[in-house]
């Protein structure tokens, strides 16, 4: 497929790459800043743009992968009505498209992005929708030459989807980052932990994360609470945020 890359972010980058690598040819890269754009195009064997008035015609698809507050200013001036355009977001409905071109769908890749980082698309859960049998038909083509985990997910269905990846990566890494400063303070290193959190994600994925729950919250060993409540004394927003987390298990399971 002749593709374009509306965006040359985290995702935008991944997804151009992964797309080149499966053959796909990334025609141009349009980013709101040289550099963003250049780079991406270096990579793809592309042309760079700033300008969406230069966004070239004849392409199968093109992907919109910008922030959402960046979305409306790119669809404004988007050139071709007639052209397929979907963007990647996980919380935006396919219908905002719908005013700016007559065939649209969303191509959401459930991952987390980093440019430093090259992910392999093969296992990643890519989330489909789109405006006809045919642009769906079109997609899935796309979408199976990056991965063997291609799912039809409506506008509505995404929108949990990605409150609940907000939960599972978002959250998380948070308090990942909240471990590590507790551990940092104390001249200890943040591996310590990889190995609890490594069967911490197995036994959920093997299982059900409610079944597989553990710790003082959930044993109702309010000693051992206190305790650690104690020992963050030193920080009110550590306090409260481990007080809260602990009062929602503990409601959770006491009827268990």
């Amino acid at each position: 497929m002749k593709i374009v890359m509306l965006g040359a972010g985290n995702l935008a980058t991944n997804l151009g790459l992964a797309l080149k690598k499966q053959g796909h040819e990334i025609l141009q890269v349009y980013s709101r800043t040289y550099d963003a754009a250049e780079q991406l195009a270096r990579q793809t064997v592309s042309e760079a743009t700033t300008r969406l008035n230069r966004i070239v015609r004849g392409a199968d698809l093109y992907i919109l992968s910008v922030s959402d507050d960046a979305m409306e200013e790119v669809l404004w001036h988007f050139p071709f009505r007639d052209a397929f355009l979907v963007h990647t977001a996980g919380s935006v409905p396919m219908d905002i498209l719908k005013g700016y071109v007559d065939h649209c769908g969303v191509v959401y890749p459930l991952q987390t992005f980093s440019k430093e980082r090259t992910v392999d698309f093969q296992g990643i859960p890519l989330c489909l929708e789109a405006s006809s049998p045919e642009k769906q038909n079109l997609l899935e083509k796309m979408a199976y030459s990056l991965s063997g985990n291609v799912h039809h997910v409506n506008s509505y269905q995404r929108q949990y989807l990605h409150v609940a990846a907000v939960f599972a990566c978002n959250f998380t890494n948070y308090m990942f980052t909240q471990a590590e400063s507790i551990l940092y303070d104390k001249n200890m290193a943040f591996d310590l932990l990889a190995p609890l959190i490594r069967e911490t994600v197995d036994k959920a994925l093997a299982g059900s994360p409610a079944r597989s729950q553990t710790g003082p919250a959930r044993r109702g060993d309010q000693q051992t609470l206190q305790r650690h409540l104690n020992l963050l004394a030193h920080s009110d927003k550590l306090q409260k945020l481990y007080s809260f987390v602990s009062d929602a298990i503990e409601a959770e399971y006491k009827s268990h």
